[in-house]
């Protein structure tokens, strides 16, 4: 079974939960993966600015970051996925791309990353960019913001 969890910056305009939930659920089922803990924190720049700085040494903005919590050799998936919404909408009008599409491309950039791919070269970069335009074109990406959206969480 896979838990997902999401918590948020009550001061930032927010996805639905059932989206974003359901964008995991295809990556993680896709890539052969049907049990997990994942937590979801949408926040702030300083958040990640912080985490980037703590735990990588990096004092640099970032947009998303993933931390698996578990060892990447068991299947049970267990992290956490940060993604800055300020820096997702700063990256969508930069690259002009919908807010909604970013979001759902940072999760999976995310999830990607607990899965054990990596993007520190050139040819896994490419990899991983050809995985998160795959599930773009799987996921319901347009309805990141609405309130129809419901589907069950597990």
């Amino acid at each position: 079974m896979i838990k997902i969890q999401i918590e948020k910056d009550s001061v930032l305009d927010q996805p639905n939960d059932d989206a974003c939930c359901k964008i995991l659920k295809t990556v993680l089922e896709n890539q052969g993966n049907d049990d997990g803990t994942i937590t979801v924190i949408l926040g702030q720049d300083e958040l990640l600015r912080n985490l980037k700085k703590q735990f990588f040494k990096k004092n640099q903005y970032t947009d998303v970051i993933a931390f698996r919590l578990n060892n990447y050799e068991e299947k049970v998936v267990e992290g956490e996925v940060y993604i800055s919404l300020p820096r997702a909408r700063e990256n969508a009008k930069t690259f002009g791309e919908p807010f909604e599409r970013e979001i759902s491309r940072l999760l999976i950039h995310g999830v990607l990353h607990l899965l054990g791919y990596e993007d520190d070269t050139k040819k896994s970069k490419m990899v991983m960019t050809s995985l998160e335009n795959k599930y773009l074109k799987m996921v319901q990406w347009k309805k990141l913001f609405t309130k129809e959206n419901k589907i069950p969480i597990h």
